[in-house]
């Protein structure tokens, strides 16, 4: 496997590389012809579509979770439970599979297929299935509600202010090119950090 592979790199290889290719194309045994007349591979993997949904699924739920804790300052070592009322198939299969995975890549010990306790909890869409997350205990929410609001509307100020100096005829008239798109830079990035900062104190109930 790895000699045909090998010689599947040096056949792609050779139109960017082609004294070097053929050097190691003939240095790697007998050959019937040259490198340049070599057949391009062509690929005739059939994707598992079940395989790939399970992938997916892990992969959009360890991103959410790890935005998560990104946006509440829960520490990365902290071990999480999560709860999955009316789980998919998909799902229920990717949990019983990937716990390992999910376990060192997204710190989630316990998975129960039930309704989360009551409290303050992160729901995370992942695939068609929700995920809970209880937050209790993981980071002072009141805190933590507190730092977010201040942010968010530190954040919604400076986008308005932006948006309000990029509305206004006589700035965009007069202005260097670069310092408008600087504007336009600063105010989509501030508008995305309000969004954000929304979204957290959402997910805190």
């Amino acid at each position: 496997v790895a000699g045909w592979v090998l010689d599947q790199i040096l056949v792609m290889l050779h139109p960017f590389m082609p004294f070097v290719t053929e050097e190691l194309w003939h240095n790697m045994g007998a050959r019937p012809y040259e490198l340049i007349v070599a057949k391009w591979p062509e690929p005739d993997a059939v994707v598992d579509a079940e395989a790939k949904e399970e992938i997916e699924w892990v992969i959009d739920l360890v991103r959410e979770i790890r935005s998560v804790r990104t946006e509440l300052n829960i520490p990365p070592s902290s071990k999480l439970d999560a709860y999955v009322q009316d789980a998919s198939e998909a799902a229920r299969f990717a949990i019983s599979r990937q716990t390992l995975a999910l376990a060192r890549l997204a710190r989630v010990d316990n998975w129960s297929l039930s309704a989360a306790p009551a409290g303050p909890a992160a729901q995370i869409i992942a695939g068609s299935s929700t995920v809970t997350i209880p937050l209790g205990g993981l980071s002072d929410i009141a805190a933590e509600k507190s730092r977010l609001a201040k942010a968010l509307e530190a954040s919604t100020k400076e986008a308005k202010s932006l948006a309000g100096r990029l509305a206004n005829p006589a700035f965009v008239e007069k202005a260097k090119p670069e310092a408008i798109a600087k504007a336009r830079a600063d105010h989509d990035h501030h508008a995305a950090e309000a969004e954000r900062q929304a979204a957290a104190l959402a997910r805190l109930g």
